[in-house]
């Protein structure tokens, strides 16, 4: 076992110093007949959703940077009144609802990939996903709220 080149024949399987600390019996045994609740196929459509909202993302950041700052007089024109303006387009209010939701979502799917890697205990891992739900809840709300309703004529 202390041979750098071991050797292993077929159906054998690696030999492990010790049982990882605090971990659930599937990661030792990975062909292990139990199956994990929640969603089916969770981490595949967390995924694919992650590579679509890339591409999505790429577009319609790179179209607000490319309006916000390098058009007309760039940052210079951009104020109270330009906003006003932007956001009483449905068109724009739908761009930035868009770049808001897909932005947050996949960031924290990212997150989330990030302590489902990285915590070792499972209460550590369902106390960090917890707060992450929680903030990222309050932002979306947050800002679908101030998307929506925007009031151009305060005074």
């Amino acid at each position: 076992m202390s041979s750098p080149d071991l050797q292993l024949g077929p159906g054998q399987t690696a030999p492990v110093k010790q049982r990882a600390y605090y971990r659930p019996a599937s990661l030792d045994n990975p062909r292990s007949p139990r199956r994990r609740a929640g969603i089916p196929n969770f981490e595949k459509f967390a995924w694919l959703f992650m590579r679509f909202s890339g591409i999505a993302l790429v577009f319609l950041a790179v179209g607000h940077i490319f309006i916000m700052l390098m058009w007309d007089n760039g940052v210079y024109r951009v104020d109270f009144n330009f906003v006003a303006q932007r956001w009483a387009s449905p068109f724009w209010q739908v761009w930035d609802l868009l770049l808001l939701w897909l932005a947050q979502l996949h960031g924290g799917n990212g997150i989330r990939t990030i302590i489902d890697d990285y915590s070792r205990k499972n209460i550590t891992r369902f106390w960090l996903n917890a707060l992450l739900t929680v903030s990222m809840v309050f932002t979306l709300m947050l800002g679908t709220y101030v998307l929506m309703t925007f009031n151009p004529n305060i005074s």
